[in-house]
């Protein structure tokens, strides 16, 4: 089954939001109003029609912005939900077809309360185009230089990763930048480091060992987990997990890495459409590289020497 979910963004960056009625399916919970295609109706027609019939607005074309496409399970009911922003209309949206409809800023909206195909949708709608990695060999002031020289130029998700120092002291080097990364508005994401991160407040970003150990999310909502990933397997593992995000490496060579085979762009792509969660593109790439990221349904590029 094909589903479009349409993203009302308003001029305050805000989002709107639906709550399911009572009888219907995961009644109570909130989702992104739309619905499925018809046979033979093309899918933007489809969310054109559902808009009018769920909120009473006649929403422009002109401003559609693809965002994502979740394939998700739900029992034995398979659909692919794909999401799209929309940025201009005509009348006030109601709450025709739902129990209430709000207004909310991406991070004001608990991921919790959303119908779970729908948590990727607000996962790629909070995370950024960017995603920088400290360097491995760097030593805890070099790195938090750097991370302070990224806050600047407007990183807004960055990967305290110090493999080369032991992690004590990498713990204690986040836990002083981190008021700095709030002031920005920023997410700091802690390298495997899952205690650390339950007693920082911050993120962390499991290895695909971590995905493979681990039964359960490992922090709750408010703070951003994220997976290494290499095959479509390691994705599958990191969606059940509940992870907000992965990373899929390696797209292009690097030297870190001379032993493993590039992705390239088509399988990264293949992949990652098929992905239910924002995929970030790594390995080789700097920020020239994200139009064709985006081109090849990436959330956007990560890196190490290209960033930092």
């Amino acid at each position: 089954m094909h589903v479009l979910a349409g993203v009302l963004l308003d001029g305050a960056g805000r989002i709107l939001v639906a709550q399911r009625p009572p009888g219907k399916h995961l009644a109570g919970m909130w989702e992104f109003p739309g619905g499925k295609v018809e046979p033979g109706e093309a899918p933007m027609a489809a969310l054109e029609r559902e808009l009018d019939e769920e909120l009473g607005i006649a929403v422009d074309p002109l401003s559609f912005e693809d965002l994502i496409r979740v394939p998700w399970t739900y029992g034995e009911r398979s659909m692919l939900l794909e999401a799209v922003v929309v940025r201009a209309w005509t009348g006030e949206p109601q709450a025709l077809d739902a129990a209430a409809i709000d207004w909310r800023l991406p991070w004001d909206i608990d991921p919790a309360l959303l119908a779970p195909a729908d948590r990727p949708i607000l996962a790629a709608l909070r995370l950024p185009e960017h995603y920088p990695i400290t360097p491995a060999g760097a030593s805890v002031a070099h790195a938090t230089t750097l991370v302070r020289a990224a806050l600047a130029r407007g990183e807004r998700l960055l990967q305290w990763r110090l493999p080369g120092v032991p992690p004590e002291l990498a713990r204690a080097g986040a836990e002083a930048l981190l008021p700095e990364v709030e002031r920005f508005g920023a997410r700091l994401m802690l390298n495997r480091d899952i205690e650390g991160a339950r007693l920082l407040g911050a993120g962390v970003h499991l290895s695909a060992a971590q995905l493979r150990e681990l039964s359960e999310r490992p922090l709750p909502f408010g703070q951003l987990v994220g997976a290494s990933c290499h095959d479509p397997d390691e994705l599958v593992l990191a969606s059940a997990l509940g992870c907000d995000f992965a990373t899929l490496s390696p797209v292009e060579s690097t030297a870190s890495h001379r032993d493993a085979p590039p992705l390239g762009w088509p399988r990264f792509a293949k992949w990652a459409e098929n992905a239910s969660l924002p995929v970030y593109a790594l390995g080789g790439l700097g920020p020239a590289d994200l139009p064709m990221a985006r081109m090849h349904a990436a959330q956007g590029v990560a890196g190490i020497t290209g960033f930092m």
